[in-house]
């Protein structure tokens, strides 16, 4: 028997069918439709917020919390120059390439368009770059020129 794409059936038993409530006594799941007798649970539009436990005082009230979070931190992404010199080397990147925080987002370099980059001194560069980033290491900022290359500070954090 030659088998096409007409003859294909699902596995017997990974099949079943929906539970179809609210549509009459006969069917077993009419009347309260499953729902259960009163109770704000068996109302239309119910819902309840995340952690609710039944007026129970919530386990994230319960528990105390500790220190400060700061709400201004700025997280920076990190790129180090030798990750340059790596993409330089691999072809990625050619000598005298203007290097954006934008440019490093499409080779990959760094995961996410909003939060801005901070360029790190580990590791050596030989080519020339000019680099824009949020952030520079001074010890970064210096092997960036030593290699020929430019730092150019790209705009403001918040």
């Amino acid at each position: 028997m030659t088998v096409h794409i007409g003859s294909l059936h699902p596995a017997p038993g990974s099949r079943k069918r929906p539970k179809r409530v609210g549509r009459g006594v006969g069917s077993g799941h009419g009347r309260t439709a499953t729902r259960g007798h009163k109770g704000h649970k068996s109302r239309s539009g119910f819902s309840q917020p995340p952690g609710f436990e039944g007026g129970q005082m919530p386990l994230h009230r319960r528990l105390p919390k500790r220190g400060f979070r700061n709400p201004l931190r700025v997280v920076y992404q990190e790129v180090n120059v030798g990750r340059l010199q790596e993409l330089v080397e691999s072809g990625r990147l050619r000598a005298g390439a203007v290097v954006t925080p934008e440019l490093l987002y499409q080779l990959k370099v760094i995961r996410k368009r909003s939060e801005p980059v901070k360029i790190l001194a580990d590791g050596e560069l030989s080519v020339p770059l000019e680099v824009h980033a949020h952030r520079f290491s001074a010890a970064a900022q210096q092997k960036i020129m030593s290699a020929g290359g430019k730092v150019v500070l790209h705009g403001t954090v918040r």
